[in-house]
């Protein structure tokens, strides 16, 4: 074997993770396939540079937000759940009242965060996530590449 033998493991560095933006417009789209998408993405998992306990990710933009598809009875059986902090007080909604209502990124927002980690590392894989009811975003300047999804 030599002197070359001895084969490490690499272990990603933030300093050496490079960041990319991506655009998916989330219109007739299922929610599922687009929450694994980009879940996927805002983990790091499509890079080989991946290493479970360390943020290599990059940035997405989910646009339309409130025109994704939810197969079967879910628009009208799927509920959310809130807690508003006083005892006893759980706020129910279904999926379609929040899809029609102000906070229509809601939806793909709760769908995604259940598919990253539940600790520290989750909700610094979340704050790169950013979702839009409509189809405008602040992120032109990032020069996002759109991705096709479904």
């Amino acid at each position: 074997m030599g002197a070359t033998a001895h084969r490490a493991t690499q272990s990603a560095r933030p300093a050496e993770i490079e960041r990319r933006w991506h655009l998916i417009d989330a219109t007739d789209v299922a929610l599922g396939r687009l929450s694994t998408r980009a879940a996927m993405l805002l983990r790091g998992k499509h890079k080989a540079i991946f290493t479970p306990h360390v943020d290599t990710g990059d940035f997405v933009i989910v646009v339309n937000a409130e025109k994704v598809k939810l197969t079967g009875n879910k628009r009208t059986q799927k509920t959310y759940h809130r807690h508003t902090g006083y005892v006893g007080s759980v706020r129910s909604t279904t999926a379609d009242e929040l899809l029609s209502g102000p906070h229509a990124d809601r939806v793909v927002r709760n769908a995604i965060r259940g598919m990253l980690p539940k600790n520290s590392l989750g909700r610094q894989m979340l704050r790169k996530l950013k979702v839009y009811a409509g189809p405008d975003h602040p992120h032109a300047a990032q020069q996002p590449e759109v991705l096709e999804v479904g």
